[in-house]
């Protein structure tokens, strides 16, 4: 013990064959180790190491003792302060003679030493340490690439990694918002080079980057970070209007987008500024007109026009201010002034409700018994008096007129006037006695 405690120093350890610590200091899943003096030693110089990223293989060669029934492998981490030799491994074979210590941190040394254990449970004194540093993680693709501008995804390219043992990659992602790195997908086989992130957001930038992952999991170092951005949404068309003049119907026009790839413009329609659109045609992208055919007068209709390009993307309608538009009202009733019966007739007097009307439709109703009654329409009456000669006695009337524009639309029909010319009173005749005595 005394040999093996003057073996330790500082030398010994910068040369990376140091001596292990007293037995006691040794940390055990269980209890402190026992020493048996007599068990033989191993030779520091029989014991050889080879390193790995995250592993170390370790080889001796061991001793022909009788009584032996395996080793004790002591691990301690150089690199920490106050760090202390654990056992990592037992070989409970005698003629095993390689272990592997595996979970390693990369780029760290440690330090190993190896006891002999005998068959009544005791062991030796390690031996003199031997010191070996993992390997660096290795470097990702030294080539990575991602293309902007694509509708709602980005392509992210790279040269496949030169190292044989890469089993697949991992692509990672962040944002400005999101700046954390999250898992995009598993990418199987070294020479896959390629990936196409999809369903992104509009105008949004993301950054990538890829690890290289070995057959044995072991990731490297990230890539280089690389940037893109994705497609915004098409502009739209600009200063849309709609007309408020034209008879059943409203013109919707607007000036051409700056949109490069644009293909077509779709029209969205509702009666409700702020919800409710709907698709009602596609124009074309030279178009810059739409003829709204609507079978009502005074209908107010909303709308907006959204750009449409090659890649199937479109203005977002949410974010378009409404452009109201709305047919032409019906021309107002006219307002009936006189309506009077005349030893000749009728007499009919009006005035205008609007300047918009052109000619007037006269509405007369006749009725011919308690339960039947037939109409008949004047058109295109030009004055704003009426004359009608045929009536009859004892009939009953009733008028109403109609104010009618140029494009055809009429008015509201003015209130019923009822007129009636009264039947002539008849004379009595004269009884036959009372003609014989004036005779």
């Amino acid at each position: 013990m005394k040999r093996l405690m003057t073996s330790i120093s500082l030398a010994a350890l910068l040369m990376l064959t140091t001596g292990c610590e007293a037995p006691k200091s040794l940390q055990t899943p269980t209890a402190e180790p026992k020493i048996d003096e007599k068990l033989p030693v191993l030779d520091v110089q029989t014991i050889k190491t080879m390193p790995d990223i995250k592993s170390v293989s370790i080889e001796w060669i061991g001793t022909d003792v009788e009584n032996i029934a395996g080793y004790y492998i002591y691990r301690k981490d150089l690199e920490k302060e106050d760090s202390k030799y654990t056992r990592v491994g037992t070989v409970k074979d005698k003629y095993t003679k390689h272990y592997v210590d595996s979970d390693l941190t990369p780029n760290t040394q440690y330090a190993y030493c190896i006891s002999v254990i005998g068959e009544n449970g005791f062991e030796s004194n390690p031996s003199d340490a031997r010191a070996v540093r993992t390997y660096p993680v290795f470097d990702s693709v030294s080539f990575i690439h991602a293309t902007s501008n694509l509708p709602r995804k980005i392509r992210i390219e790279w040269r496949p990694h030169d190292l044989l043992s890469i089993k697949e990659y991992l692509l990672e992602k962040s944002t400005s918002t999101e700046p954390d790195w999250k898992k995009v997908a598993p990418i199987k086989n070294r020479l896959n080079a390629e990936f196409i992130d999809g369903n992104l957001k509009d105008a949004q930038t993301y950054s990538y980057r890829l690890k290289a992952i070995s057959f044995d999991g072991i990731e490297s170092n990230p890539s280089e970070i690389v940037t893109a951005t994705t497609k915004p949404l098409p502009i739209a068309p600009f200063e849309p209007s709609a007309t408020h003049d034209q008879p059943r119907k409203i013109v919707l026009t607007w000036k051409a987008s700056t949109q490069a790839d644009k293909v077509a413009y779709n029209i969205y329609a509702s009666d409700d500024a702020t919800d409710g659109y709907k698709k009602i045609f596609t124009a074309g992208k030279e178009d810059n007109t739409f003829e709204h055919k609507i079978d009502k007068n005074d209908k107010t209709v909303f709308y907006k026009v959204a750009t449409l390009d090659k890649d199937a993307l479109e203005s977002d309608i949410k974010l378009l201010a409404p452009t109201m538009g709305k047919t032409l009202s019906a021309p107002l009733q006219p307002t009936m002034t006189l309506a009077q019966i005349t030893p000749n007739g009728v007499i009919l007097n009006w005035t205008k409700g609007d300047d918009r009307a052109v000619s007037y439709n006269v509405y007369k109703t006749i009725k011919e018994s308690f339960f039947q009654s037939s109409e008949k329409m004047f058109k295109n009456v030009q004055a704003l008096r009426f004359e009608d000669t045929d009536v009859i006695r004892g009939i009953d009337y009733t008028y109403e007129i109609e104010a009618v524009d140029q494009f055809g639309l009429v008015s509201n029909k003015t209130k019923k006037a009822a007129l009636s010319m009264p039947k002539l009173e008849e004379k009595p005749k004269p009884k036959p006695e009372q003609s014989q005595q004036a005779n």
